[in-house]
């Protein structure tokens, strides 16, 4: 019988296909958080020296990966812009190739839908 993938491995899956685009970036990892709603998921150092916070959120297709809630991101910001950090978004939707209404199944194919990192503007409102 297929096990239904948790949250948490949800989560984890969306943030091992971060991780690896980050990487291929050159990207150097400093901190790895992977628990869920403990922010930022990545904390990276550019080649320039320069830090990233990354937040990485995972969710059911169909809904839109790219959305986020943007009062808590102003939040955020203001996090980052203290530490000197910039910030970057990644949404990561998952789904069952059978059905939209049917759960991501452990070990079995799935659909993924990343359209890449955004670079989220510091800039404080």
């Amino acid at each position: 019988m297929s096990k239904a993938l948790t949250k948490q491995e949800l989560h984890n899956l969306a943030m091992n296909h971060v991780g690896k685009d980050l990487e291929s970036r050159g990207f150097e990892f400093v901190a790895i958080n992977s628990k869920l709603k403990k922010h930022p998921q990545f904390v990276c150092i550019d080649k320039n020296g320069e830090w990233f916070f990354v937040i990485v959120r995972a969710v059911l297709l169909p809904d839109n990966p790219n959305n986020y809630d943007v009062v808590w991101m102003e939040t955020f910001k203001q996090h980052a812009f203290k530490k000197n950090a910039k910030v970057l978004y990644a949404g990561v939707g998952l789904g069952n190739p059978e059905g939209e209404d049917l759960p991501v199944y452990l070990n079995e194919e799935y659909l993924i839908e990343y359209n890449g990192i955004q670079v989220i503007e510091t800039n404080l409102n």
